[in-house]
């Protein structure tokens, strides 16, 4: 099962506009926020992730809500996170 879960963002590459570390439950990891050019999120800001890429801005009300019923479906979000644990966008 592939889920969107919520990402906080962290800091830009400065190198690479559009790839962003993020901190998703203590994991951080890079991903593309291409998709969000015409109002890319500040650090500090929530985005929905999926695949690698951010799909949307929330709020930090709506990342906190997501997350706590993404661990309460347990083994699905335990894969998710270990799937975004391995990947590498740098």
């Amino acid at each position: 099962m592939c889920l969107g879960i919520p990402g906080e963002i962290i800091e830009y590459l400065p190198e690479q506009p559009d790839l962003a570390r993020v901190d998703v439950s203590g994991v951080r990891r890079v991903i593309n926020v291409g998709l969000l050019t015409d109002d890319l999120p500040k650090p500090g800001e929530w985005v929905l992730i999926h695949v690698g890429f951010a799909l949307s801005k929330i709020d930090e009300a709506e990342a906190a809500a997501a997350l706590e019923f993404l661990e309460g479906i347990g083994q699905a979000y335990e894969e998710e996170l270990a799937a975004l644990q391995e990947s590498m966008i740098e």
